[in-house]
């Protein structure tokens, strides 16, 4: 099974890439341990017990249910120990190893449990930044409420003229004494309308080139001067908003990094994006491959069907490796090529289903052809394919610039 051959111990040197194109061999266990076993098991036995006790989810347009929805799930997590499963035990995480982490997420999609839902910013991008990066203090004002579904996040990173190009960013922050005023506006802004807190990236220095004049802060979303106004998406959800910021006045002591060093922080937060925060949505995919499978009669299609579940396969593996990373400090280059690939892989596997299901495709009650429409989203989401080969190109594996045509 798939599953065996995972656990089967390699003959041959994992390679990580490197900079410069260069290769490096990085030997890594794949195999699950006996107390891996156990953990598995033991979460097994709380979800059975946990899930039918659950209300029933709320509408999507119900912002207020979801939110108590989502950190009511937080909450049983956190008092059961399985909140921030790769976080540190001082700021109420378990410190799990790599295995157990890769458990939980299998064990609970498959168990088909709540997922982080408004507080995916939080846990996925804004949480593991500040392990990373933020000072004690604002780990220990921040994760453990994180953790105990006590503080939403959103995020305040792109601008409608700074998509793909983030660096190109122009909301300015100008120093005032103890403070900075903030002026400028942000788009697709995940969870803006319920985020108690906003990671928000900021102009601090126009006078220097894009990348070196940016700062990465901590955004109270109820200060004066933020209006927030949600988007309304494909599907008929408005997960997304516009942020306007009119001089709104943030703590100098809310910055994570140095000042102008923003970029790197930036970099470190799309590291997660891209490297471990669709863990989930990959174990999602390989379960919706498999549950086409038996739908698939056509030779053709069966072909295509076959080399989206070896490209799953595959990316399991990469999956194993980028949380292995994470756990010591921030996922590598396998976060870049995950992302790149994953998307295209998701994008051929909707794109079949909808072959498969010919005119059942045109249901969009049915939760299939929702999955497609959502996943659209994907070869643009946390940084556009295009983007990803160039940096995959040029930072990995040292080929040359792309030509500029203006």
């Amino acid at each position: 099974s798939a599953a065996e051959r995972r656990r089967r111990p390699s003959t041959e040197p994992d390679l990580t890439l490197c900079q410069a194109g260069a290769y490096a061999p990085a030997p890594m266990d794949l195999r699950l341990s006996a107390g891996d076993e156990a953990f598995r098991a033991e979460l097994r036995a709380w979800l059975g017990r946990t899930l039918p006790t659950l209300p029933t989810p709320p509408g999507r347009q119900d912002w207020r249910a979801r939110g108590r929805y989502d950190t009511d799930w937080q909450c049983r997590l956190f008092e059961a120990g399985y909140a921030g499963m790769s976080w540190p035990t001082e700021y109420g995480g378990r410190d799990a190893s790599p295995g157990e982490q890769l458990i939980f997420l299998e064990e609970t999609t498959r168990a088909e449990a709540p997922y982080v839902g408004v507080n995916f910013v939080g846990n996925l991008h804004a949480g593991p930044t500040l392990i990373a990066e933020g000072t004690e203090d604002q780990k220990r004002a921040h994760l453990p409420r994180i953790l105990q579904g006590e503080e939403v996040w959103c995020q305040c990173f792109s601008e409608p003229g700074a998509g793909s190009d983030l660096a190109g960013l122009r909301t300015r922050a100008v120093r005032d004494g103890d403070h900075y005023v903030v002026s400028g506006q942000k788009i697709w802004c995940s969870f803006g309308h319920v985020g108690e807190f906003g990671e928000l990236l900021v102009r601090t220095d126009a006078n220097v080139p894009k990348h070196r004049g940016i700062s990465w802060l901590i955004l109270p979303m109820d200060l004066p001067g933020i209006d927030v106004r949600p988007i309304e998406t494909l599907l008929g959800s408005s997960e997304f908003c516009e942020v306007f910021l009119d001089e709104v006045r943030v703590p100098v002591a809310n910055r994570v990094g140095a000042e102008n060093d923003g970029w790197r922080v930036t970099n470190v937060t799309l590291s997660f994006e891209r490297g471990t925060a669709f863990v989930s949505e990959m174990v999602d995919a390989r379960r919706l491959a498999e549950e086409l499978r038996p739908l698939v009669t056509n030779p053709a299609e069966r072909r295509e069907l076959g080399h989206v579940l070896a490209q799953l396969d595959a990316l399991w593996a990469l999956t194993m490796r980028n949380v292995t990373q994470a756990s010591r400090g921030t996922p590598g280059p396998g976060a870049l090529v995950f992302k790149l690939a994953y998307s295209e892989a998701r994008d051929q596997l909707g794109e079949l289903s909808m072959q498969v299901l010919g005119r059942a495709g045109l249901d969009v009650s049915d939760y299939r052809v929702e999955e497609r429409l959502r996943t659209l989203s994907l070869p643009i989401a946390a940084g556009t394919s295009q983007i990803q080969r160039n940096i995959i190109g040029e930072r990995l594996l040292g080929l040359p610039k792309e030509k500029s045509w203006e």
